[in-house]
C-alpha cells in the first residue's frame, strides 16, 4: 500500500471539497462535520465494494473522503482495531479465509493472514490487551464445532500458535470484557458448511449462546443459552458496556411470521439474560434481522441497525427501555460520536449522523456507487 501519512493540514485541505459538498444536506449537517472535523479530525474504518464491484478496507473521515484504502480479495465483514498500535485487522466475510493487518495511515506494508486447512472466518476477532495476539472467530467445518482461532502478530509474518473451542457452534462476534482477561462471544448457532456457500444447516436444532472464556487459559467460564423459545435467534452482533453490560443483536431464523424480540442484555455479574422488545407497531417491520449494535461514548444509549428494513434502533442503556426508531435506507454500520451521536453508514455510499434518536439521521456524505459493508469502526483522530 502507497505511504497514506496524514497531517492535520492535509486533512483539512483535503476535506474542503467534501465540506463544499455538505452544503447541499443542509446547514447543519456542515455545522456538525466542521465541528467534529476542527475538535478532532475523526477517522472511521469499514469494508467497503466500491463502484467496480471490486471490494476494500477504506480508512475515510466524516466527510466521506478516502484518506486510505486497502483492496481486498473479497468481500470483508469486520474490523479489530489494536488498542496500543491502532493496527487494524480487517476480517472476511463468511466463509471467507482471508483476514488484512494493515495501518490506517499507511505506515507499513498490509499483510495478509490465512486460516489454516479445515477453518474459515466469521467476520470478527480482537486483539489481546498488549496488541502480540489476535483472537479470531472461526468455524471448525468438518465437526460443526465453533473455535477460537488464536494469531501471533508481532513478528513479520502472522502466525497461527492454537485455537480453543469458542462454546458453541457458529461464532460470531466476540469483544473483551473491562476486566481485560475475559473473552464474550456470541455463539449463533447456526451450522454452516463452505462446500454449501452460505447455506444454514441445522435451523430447526440451533441452540444460540453467549459463551464467557478466560482468555489466557482458553476456558469456558460460563455458557448463556437464549431461551427456549428462541432458540432460533441467532446471537450476533455485540457492544460492551464499561460496567460489563453486554448487548447482543440477533437475527431470527424461525417462520417470517414469527416477531420475536431481536436485542439482548446479558448482566456478567448475575448472569442473566434480559430480553428488550420494541412497540407493537414496530415489531413486524424489522425483518427480524439486526445488522450492527453499537454503544454510545457516555454508555448512555444503545444503538442498532436493521438494514433490511431500513430502520435504526435506540434503547436506554440502563434498562432497556425502547427510545425511538429512525429510518435510513440499507443502514447497517454504526459508530459512536461525541454528545451520544452516532455516526451510520449504509450500502448506498452514504454517511449520516444521527445526534438525536427522536430525529431524522442528517446525511454527511455520500459516495454514488459504492456500498458500505456491515460496520463501522472509530479509529480516533488522525
Amino acid at each position: 500500500m502507497r505511504s497514506t501519512g496524514i497531517d492535520r493540514r492535509q486533512l483539512l485541505l483535503g476535506t474542503g471539497a467534501g465540506l463544499a459538498a455538505l452544503a447541499a444536506h443542509g446547514p447543519a449537517a456542515l455545522a456538525r462535520a466542521a465541528q467534529a472535523l476542527d475538535a478532532q479530525d475523526p477517522l472511521f474504518a469499514a469494508a467497503r465494494r466500491e463502484a467496480d464491484g471490486t471490494h476494500s478496507v477504506v480508512v475515510t473521515g466524516l466527510d466521506g473522503m478516502t484518506r486510505a484504502r486497502v483492496p481486498l480479495p473479497d468481500r470483508g465483514h469486520d474490523i479489530a482495531v489494536c488498542p496500543g498500535t491502532g493496527r487494524c485487522l480487517v476480517f472476511a466475510r463468511r466463509p471467507g479465509t482471508f483476514a488484512v493487518l494493515f495501518d490506517p495511515l499507511g505506515r507499513s506494508e498490509p499483510v495478509t493472514v490465512a486460516a489454516v486447512p479445515g477453518r474459515h472466518f466469521y467476520g470478527h476477532g480482537v486483539f489481546s490487551p498488549d496488541g502480540r495476539l489476535v483472537f479470531a472467530t472461526e468455524n471448525d467445518f468438518e465437526t460443526s464445532r465453533g473455535v477460537i482461532g488464536v494469531y501471533d502478530l508481532s513478528g513479520e509474518t502472522p502466525v497461527r500458535v492454537g485455537e480453543y473451542w469458542s462454546g458453541g457452534v457458529g461464532p460470531h462476534d466476540i469483544l473483551p470484557l473491562p476486566d481485560g482477561r475475559t473473552l464474550v462471544v456470541a455463539n449463533g448457532g447456526i451450522e454452516t458448511h463452505p462446500d454449501r456457500a452460505r447455506a444454514k444447516l441445522n435451523i430447526a436444532t440451533m441452540r444460540p449462546n453467549i459463551a464467557l472464556i478466560d482468555r489466557p487459559s482458553g476456558s469456558i467460564l460460563a455458557t448463556i443459552e437464549a431461551p427456549a423459545h428462541l432458540h432460533q435467534l441467532s446471537l450476533r452482533h455485540m457492544a460492551v458496556g464499561a460496567a460489563g453490560k453486554v448487548w447482543i443483536g440477533g437475527q431470527y431464523e424461525g417462520p417470517e411470521d414469527d416477531t420475536p424480540p431481536l436485542m439482548a442484555s446479558l448482566d456478567i455479574a448475575s448472569g442473566r439474560l434480559a430480553m428488550h422488545d420494541v412497540p407493537d407497531g414496530l415489531r413486524g417491520g424489522l425483518a427480524n434481522y439486526v445488522g450492527s449494535v453499537a454503544l454510545s461514548r457516555d454508555g448512555e444509549v444503545v444503538a442498532a441497525s436493521c438494514p433490511r428494513a431500513g430502520k435504526v434502533l435506540y434503547f436506554k442503556a440502563g434498562d432497556g427501555t425502547f427510545l425511538a426508531a429512525q429510518d435510513r435506507i440499507d443502514a447497517c454500520g454504526l459508530a459512536p460520536l461525541d454528545q451520544g451521536a452516532f455516526l451510520i453508514s449504509d450500502g448506498q455510499g452514504g454517511l449520516s449522523d444521527s445526534l438525536d434518536p427522536a430525529g431524522t439521521p442528517a446525511l454527511l456524505a455520500a459516495a454514488p456507487g459504492v456500498a458500505w459493508d456491515n460496520h463501522l469502526v472509530a479509529l480516533g483522530p488522525a
